[in-house]
């Protein structure tokens, strides 16, 4: 017979796998919790600890965080480098050691109240740049993260990153308040981009609401509130709300494998195909996603399998 602590981990490693949900949730998360606050209430709600998300957002923001369960963790890296897009409102005339307005006042200015100056100065940002990580931020420098040497009151020098803003649109909110609507690359932060905007104009800005719309392929009309997961668990409704792994690659094509091909497949290993070069959504005969594949000069290879061994 074996050992009772290696029975009890079998059984439940059994039981995990007969619960396993494998996909996405997109999760509109609310304001206060942090991303890590997310993963961990959703561990307890599905009871598994094969989850995580992809692209931080801050305590203050709100909107679409995709959440990666059971299997689907395997394609978070396709999803951690996708445009994403946010609604934030942002005051002039302030300055905070955060960039944002639960930071520390440092300095106050006489805001600017001209829509088209502040427009200006943010259409400076529009297209490939360079961006300083702010100090309060989850970057890692040897090993310790920014935010942990801000609270204790030190700040170090930070290496510019390469970002990209495809779309700046502000809009006046009245006064020294105005709402900006902007696309942007994997690790850019929106509230240095407020800071900036400030800097520019000469007189400061911090950001004071940030919303994600969209992340990659999801947008905000497909999340939903931890409320919701919790209640869809509950109800045993889960199945309802959880996406499938493959809607990571829609802009791939399908293409349905049969025969050995489903055992080569299966096995990791390369096979024929008259397919063009490029990715695809591969599938078995009965629909089941088994991989993105790439073809290359009348082979596939997998780039990744998600199909449960």
């Amino acid at each position: 017979p074996l050992p009772e602590r290696l029975r009890k981990w079998c059984s439940r490693r059994s039981e995990e796998s007969e619960n396993m949900i494998s996909g996405v949730i997109v999760i509109d998360k609310e304001q206060g919790w942090t991303s890590h606050d997310v993963v961990a209430r959703l561990r307890g709600i599905l009871k598994t600890r094969r989850i995580g998300h992809t692209g931080t957002l801050d305590p203050l923001a709100t909107g679409v965080l995709p959440v990666m369960v059971g299997r689907a963790t395997r394609a978070a890296q396709f999803l951690s480098g996708d445009e994403k897009e946010y609604t934030a409102r942002f005051r002039t005339g302030i300055t905070t050691d955060t960039q944002d307005i639960t930071g520390t006042v440092l300095k106050t200015s006489p805001p600017v109240t001209d829509v088209e100056a502040v427009r200006a100065a943010a259409s400076a940002f529009i297209g490939e740049g360079q961006q300083i990580p702010p100090m309060y931020s989850a970057v890692k420098i040897d090993g310790v993260k920014l935010y942990d040497l801000a609270r204790k009151g030190i700040e170090i020098e930070r290496q510019p990153r390469r970002v990209v803003f495809s779309r700046i649109e502000i809009t006046p909110l009245g006064g020294r308040g105005y709402q900006m609507e902007d696309t942007c690359s994997k690790g850019a932060y929106i509230r240095t981009l407020c800071h900036d905007i400030g800097t520019e104009l000469g007189c400061g800005a911090a950001l004071t609401e940030l919303r994600r719309t969209r992340s990659g392929p999801f947008f905000i009309e497909d999340s939903i509130l931890l409320s919701k997961v919790h209640e869809a668990a509950e109800n045993s409704e889960l199945s309802k709300i959880v996406l499938p792994v493959d809607t990571i690659f829609k802009e791939a094509p399908p293409v349905n494998l049969s025969g050995d091909s489903v055992r080569l497949c299966r096995c990791g290993a390369p096979f024929r195909t008259t397919l063009p070069d490029g990715r695809y959504r591969v599938y078995d005969e009965d629909g089941e996603f088994l991989m993105l594949g790439e073809a290359r000069s009348g082979r596939m290879y997998t780039v990744k399998s998600f199909f449960e061994p």
